[in-house]
């Protein structure tokens, strides 16, 4: 039996993320395949690395720099959150990602990227993340606060644009059963954006602009499907019991502990019903 993994984005709601997958590592979870996009990319790899508490530890330690992300960096290189120093400096030399540990877990991970010409999401299997950080960059590269990031070419911004939730992607490579982590509580539905913002900087990708305007339909629809599978028993998900209070960009790190802290607690609860989902009772 194959067991695929889904992680949803959200900006700082990731560390709600972060604190389910650290509770699947205490638990000894394993999975075969794993299919993220924006922050459940960034914070998904530390799962593959088995670096508990990774994520937590690094945006704590550096969100209050100038150089991880700020206004500043936006203003002096278009990318609130700053390429060198957070993509580079911070995993390579301050907080070392064990790129070693994540290329012997042998688990494909897949990152979703939004096209900007063409509208469309692609979806890439990261074997180096050091190597391909470009593209790590791209899944998580919000509009309006980020640059449009060419990787071979192509012109890339946020996955969750195009596919928030990649659960049909990953449905498509024949795992036998998914586990999905959400950052959004089950009653949550996108609302319809004026789009005034998009037609504006990204006049030049009218694909793109049509895309990111039925954002909200595609999403709503994903959710709604996400429960059906569940009553099916196709899909395990793990959300978020309400909205949970963060910004996307958010720099308190007092509500970091918070949001992670909710995420280990709702892991920790449940792993008894994902590991009899798994058909792994004891």
């Amino acid at each position: 039996m194959k067991v695929g993994l889904v992680l949803e984005g959200g900006g700082m709601r990731g560390l709600y993320t972060a604190g389910v997958l650290d509770a699947f590592l205490d638990a000894g979870i394993k999975v075969d395949g794993i299919v993220s996009v924006s922050a459940g990319a960034l914070f998904g790899v530390n799962f593959l690395s088995k670096q508990r508490g990774r994520a937590l530890r690094y945006n704590k330690r550096f969100i209050k720099d100038k150089n991880y992300m700020s206004l500043r960096s936006w203003l002096l290189t278009g990318n609130v959150v700053n390429k060198n120093f957070t993509y580079y400096k911070v995993p390579m030399e301050l907080d070392k990602f064990d790129q070693e540990a994540f290329a012997k877990s042998g688990v494909p991970f897949y990152v979703t990227v939004t096209n900007v010409e063409t509208g469309l999401p692609e979806y890439y299997k990261i074997d180096h993340v050091f190597e391909q950080m470009e593209l790590l960059r791209a899944s998580s590269a919000l509009p309006v606060v980020s640059k449009i990031i060419e990787v071979d070419g192509k012109k890339y911004l946020d996955g969750g644009l195009s596919d928030s939730i990649p659960v049909d992607f990953a449905r498509s490579l024949g795992f036998d059963k998914l586990i999905v982590i959400l950052t959004q509580p089950i009653d949550y539905r996108k609302k319809p954006s004026s789009g005034r913002v998009y037609r504006l900087l990204y006049k030049k990708y009218p694909k793109f602009v049509a895309v990111a305007l039925k954002r909200y339909q595609h999403y709503n629809d994903t959710v709604e499907k996400i429960i059906q599978l569940e009553h099916q028993g196709q899909v395990f998900a793990v959300r978020p019991q309400k909205s949970l209070e963060i910004g996307r960009l958010e720099k308190n790190p007092v509500k970091f502990d918070e949001i992670y802290g909710l995420g280990l607690a709702d892991g920790e609860k449940a792993v008894a019903g994902l590991m009899g989902y798994l058909g792994n009772e004891e």
